[in-house]
């Protein structure tokens, strides 16, 4: 006989959720109506797993922003130091939520709960919302009995990671902007501009530079066949996202991300501060070290400095101190780094110590995102001052080499 999950409801005895195996349907409802319950929901084993399996593909489309889950875990950190029972705080948050996905996801967890399994457990269905991180994290407060002071931690530790990416975002928001609205000017120009200033070349009858041939030649390409510019567009954009997914490309982008003369100061600041404050938020949890290292190498997002950590991972592992193991990636990782970790170390407060590095790290982000801008305004300036000389020289060329033949 299948299994049916089951809800059901008493006015005596109040709700009921669990599995009881029947025939079919009916003979479920007649066997709860004899128990005093009234059947108010039911499904087979298969039907269940069919239903989450796509109630996960449609989870996968789509990450939960960072801003929410902050939200979340600080507002479970103060409903559990409250007294809140986990449900019933889980229930409250979903109601909470902004993301369709986020609430439904959180109930999920909030039945899986119910039926006995641990928190950090219940996370593990859903890698694509809570990281490796996370979830150890919560597993390590579930097992030492100190939820609250490992969400207190994650919180703060997602709320530094925030501000870091807005910085960064916020320092590229200038240049991109400069970049496009040059980009629509100069398109608007050789759709617009260039085909009027044609007929009059033609008029003239007068031979035209390579420049202004190729300028004309562009713009003929642009009203002509403007469908291939959106499909060279697509493939670019395909082509980039694809690279990113082959190991060889993304080692090719990252090695250049960290040789760019203004990208590479920010990219080995940002990277630093993630790999201690994500090992600081770990060990001050009572993660080990060794099993810390592993989690933070699933972290890092530019290949070099996962594989740097994965590296001096299995040298800690042997027995090694983790300073010693760094020192080999110092073209990666700052002095500084090796420096306070030994110290670290050495004192027994390593936890400690690679908190107040994460936070020099951030401020030196902060810095450099700030210095960022006066950098590349007067690189953009200079772009755009040589696209618009060579715009202006290609189309007045011919007209001074008219009114020399006068």
């Amino acid at each position: 006989m299948p299994k049916y999950f089951y809800t059901a409801q008493s006015l005596k005895k109040g709700g009921k959720t669990d599995v009881l195996e029947a025939k079919d349907i009916h003979q479920l409802a007649e066997k709860l109506r004899k128990q005093g319950f009234i059947l108010i929901r039911a499904e087979t084993e298969k039907e269940r797993k069919t239903r989450k399996n796509k109630f996960n593909i449609l989870l996968s489309f789509g990450g939960i922003s960072l801003t929410e889950k902050l939200f979340f875990t600080r507002n479970l950190a103060v409903m559990i130091a409250a007294g809140f029972p986990l449900p019933r705080a889980l229930d409250t948050l979903s109601s909470q939520a902004k993301s369709e996905k986020f609430k439904k996801t959180l109930l999920d967890i909030k039945e899986e709960i119910i039926k006995g399994k641990n928190f950090s457990e219940s996370l593990g269905k859903y890698p694509n919302i809570f990281s490796e991180l996370f979830r150890n994290m919560i597993k390590v407060g579930e097992e030492a009995g100190n939820l609250e002071d490992v969400l207190k931690i994650l919180a703060f530790q997602m709320e530094r990671e925030h501000e870091l990416s807005s910085k960064i975002k916020g320092a590229m928001i200038y240049p991109a902007v400069i970049i496009c609205a040059m980009l629509g000017v100069g398109i608007l120009m050789l759709v617009m501009v260039v085909p009027q200033l044609t007929k009059t070349f033609k008029q003239l009858d007068i031979e035209l530079p390579a420049t202004t041939r190729f300028v004309i030649g562009l713009g003929d390409f642009l009203v002509q066949k403007w469908y291939l510019v959106i499909l060279i567009v697509i493939f670019l954009v395909l082509f980039f996202w694809r690279l990113l997914k082959i190991k060889k490309g993304k080692r090719f982008l990252d090695a250049l991300l960290l040789k760019m003369p203004i990208i590479s100061p920010i990219i080995k600041k940002s990277n630093s501060a993630a790999t201690v404050r994500n090992l600081a938020s770990l060990i001050s949890s009572g993660v080990p070290i060794v099993r810390s290292l592993e989690i933070v190498s699933g972290t890092l997002g530019n290949i070099y400095y996962k594989e740097a950590i994965v590296e001096a991972t299995k040298k800690v592992k042997k027995g090694e101190k983790l300073s010693e193991a760094l020192k080999p990636y110092g073209n990666i990782y700052p002095l500084t780094v090796v420096q306070m970790i030994a110290v670290g170390e050495e004192t027994g407060e390593t936890s400690k110590i690679l908190s107040q590095l994460a936070d020099f790290f951030e401020e030196e982000v902060t810095r450099t995102t700030q210095n960022l801008a006066s950098v590349i305004e007067p690189v953009v300036m200079l772009i755009i001052g040589a696209a618009v000389g060579f715009f202006a020289i290609s189309m007045v060329q011919p007209m001074y080499s008219m009114l020399q033949g006068i």
